[in-house]
């Protein structure tokens, strides 16, 4: 399996349990193609830097996971046919690139819960 990481951003006109059911039902989608949930982020409303469809604001959303190659088809589909759903990215990530979110992960959690020295 490899790892993969998914940006994927949402109309702004969703409420923010919208957007959560959304997020579960993909994420559901990948667990039922047999992917497994590394990590999942979520980056809140921000500003995007050219308007989409009319809209200058979106909802940010980062998945990375470990999937067969048929679970990017059955996700990027399931992208392409929700009309909530603006713009979306996934990258296979190489072995660098793996160690490098690793990294980054384990110094956000340091600096969330400092140990006391």
């Amino acid at each position: 399996m490899n790892q993969y990481e998914t940006v994927f951003i949402m109309t702004p006109v969703l409420s923010e349990e919208q957007m959560k059911e959304a997020v579960k039902r993909y994420r559901t989608l990948l667990t039922e193609q047999g992917a497994e949930i590394v990590f999942e982020d979520d980056w809140g409303l921000k500003k995007l830097a050219y308007p989409i469809q009319k809209k200058a604001t979106g909802f940010y959303y980062l998945l990375e996971f470990k999937a067969e190659g048929k679970a990017i088809d059955v996700l990027e589909t399931a992208f392409r046919r929700d009309e909530k759903m603006l713009r979306f990215l996934t990258t296979k990530l190489d072995k660098h690139a793996v160690a490098y979110n690793e990294k980054k992960r384990a110094a956000k959690k340091e600096v969330v819960n400092p140990e006391n020295k």
